[in-house]
């Protein structure tokens, strides 16, 4: 897999907006689903989305505060969906797929970040493992014949820089032991990479190709601001008034400049023929070396590219089998654990 993590030269640079990368590209007649497309990184995933034609649905825990957030874009549609809940994510396979429309693109972009104390899911699972991997890898695969249905349909995994420093632990990957709510959010986005990675595997036959994405640190956004501000300081992300410090070329983005990412892999042609891969700055991420400090010096720029073990084929196969084994255990209770 290594050998095709290889920037393309795609043209565009870590300041491009998803405007500039969607410029000149038709969208129209595209089915598109993302996950949380109402908020932050999301809201500009599918405002830009929309902007070039495509008809997007943005799928929702809270239905009504999404579809407050998206009035007034064209083309967009709301449904609820929550990852943490698997009847939940199998009520909106089943609405989707009911209404015989294919899926072009499917954007895996919800998420949570790190809580300093462990929540776990109705099974017992870790929250972040279960909701950024897990519940998206139920509604992907539920969604299969909506994207069989489509031609050259993509399936975009937003993941994070945290991957190079995360390694699944096959034993315990929901922590029931040692807790480390960082740890637990860097295992949950190396699970979107090798996710994509195996994807691509086993659907590129249909013409179903697969993506991770990392969109950088995108600066003000509720995810990156769970921390409090001492930490954004810390982590270089804010100034000492409190100001956000925008500097894509260290990662540092605007929403507008991380989703640039996120659409380049659902829609642009320099893409259509490869697949599972991982991708920052627009364009496929080069692959450096496997080992680096984990810092939040902000005179540190820690590198995001990717890493071997992030899109490592034997791991991507475990992780797929893994992940099937923990959707078939029944639920222990009927509500989050929290």
């Amino acid at each position: 897999m290594a050998h095709k993590q290889h920037p393309l030269g795609s043209g565009f640079t870590p300041a491009s907006t998803a405007d500039e990368v969607l410029a000149g590209i038709d969208m129209s007649g595209k089915n598109i689903v993302v996950t949380g497309g109402h908020a932050g990184l999301g809201l500009e995933i599918t405002r830009a989305l929309s902007k070039a034609g495509a008809s997007v649905t943005v799928a929702a825990r809270n239905p009504d505060r999404a579809a407050a957030a998206v009035r007034g874009i064209d083309r967009v549609s709301v449904g609820q969906l929550d990852l943490l809940d698997p009847n939940s994510i199998n009520a909106f396979v089943a609405q989707w797929l009911d209404s015989g429309r294919p899926l072009n693109v499917l954007i895996n972009n919800a998420g949570v970040a790190a809580s300093a104390r462990v929540v776990r899911d109705a099974r017992g699972y870790e929250a972040q493992f279960a909701t950024n991997h897990l519940g998206h890898f139920q509604l992907t695969l539920g969604l299969h014949p909506a994207l069989s249905q489509a031609e050259r349909a993509r399936v975009v995994n937003v993941t994070s820089g945290a991957q190079r420093f995360a390694r699944i632990r096959w034993d315990d990957p929901h922590f029931t032991t040692d807790y480390d709510p960082d740890v637990a959010y860097a295992q949950s986005k190396l699970a979107n990479v090798l996710f994509a990675i195996e994807l691509d595997r086993r659907w590129s036959p249909e013409g179903i190709r697969a993506y991770a994405a990392h969109p950088g640190v995108i600066v003000g956004t509720a995810l990156n601001s769970s921390g409090g501000q001492e930490q954004l300081r810390a982590m270089g992300l804010i100034d000492e008034s409190g100001q956000a410090i925008i500097n894509p070329y260290t990662g540092r983005k605007t929403p507008q400049q991380g989703a640039a990412t996120i659409v380049f892999a659902a829609s642009n042609d320099q893409l259509a023929d490869i697949g599972g891969v991982y991708l920052k700055d627009s364009d496929i991420s080069p692959l450096v070396a496997e080992e680096l400090p984990m810092t939040n010096d902000p005179g540190v720029d820690i590198p995001a590219e990717a890493a071997p073990h992030s899109i490592d084929p034997q791991s991507a196969r475990r992780l797929w089998e893994l992940s099937d084994k923990l959707l078939a255990e029944p639920l222990r209770s009927s509500s989050t654990q929290r």
